[in-house]
């Protein structure tokens, strides 16, 4: 299982990479790629949403991750966890397969990070997280990222037109 997963069906999240070592993976820059930005056509997808995304430098094993995003939906912080933590990997390069630095992403939503570490470490939401990732491989899903518009159902990063396009078919088919 090589591919890329982080699959978010009704505001769960599923596995990146689940084949990644606990301690992540180094990760190569890709041709094309600089210091600061990804190769094309990411790169103009990013800078037209006015998004900013630097390559990592790890691929971090997402299993802390998932949970910790769990933790904070059932906490009624979702969006805000998965917002800073998009910061915290994106703009700040930081692992997001590391427990200290959930827990500061954590504290900066207003999570009880000591709460959420000790739920990580004796492996609470293991179970529901993998169940969870199950569904999406038994729903077909297998990339980064997917959206599911009705029962059509497309994989990656895509401009504005192919999302118009489908709400356009959507609507028509119903």
């Amino acid at each position: 299982m090589g591919q890329d997963y982080n699959i978010a069906v009704e505001g769960r999240a599923y596995l990146l990479r689940p084949d990644t070592p606990k301690d992540g993976l180094l990760r190569q820059p890709r041709s094309g790629e600089t210091e600061d930005e990804l190769s094309e056509p990411i790169r103009s997808q990013i800078r037209e949403a006015n998004l900013i995304m630097k390559p990592p430098q790890v691929t971090p094993n997402t299993v802390y991750a998932l949970e910790a995003t769990e933790y904070a939906q059932q906490h009624g912080k979702f969006m805000e966890f998965h917002h800073a933590a998009y910061k915290a990997y994106w703009e700040d390069r930081k692992d997001l397969g590391k427990i200290e630095v959930l827990a500061e992403i954590a504290k900066s939503v207003s999570l009880d990070a000591d709460e959420m570490v000790q739920c990580l470490e004796t492996r609470e939401l293991t179970n529901l997280v993998m169940g969870q990732y199950q569904e999406a491989l038994q729903q077909g899903i297998r990339g980064i990222p997917t959206f599911v518009v009705g029962n059509l159902l497309f994989t990656g990063a895509h401009p504005y037109e192919i999302f118009k396009s489908a709400m356009n078919q959507y609507l028509e088919s119903g």
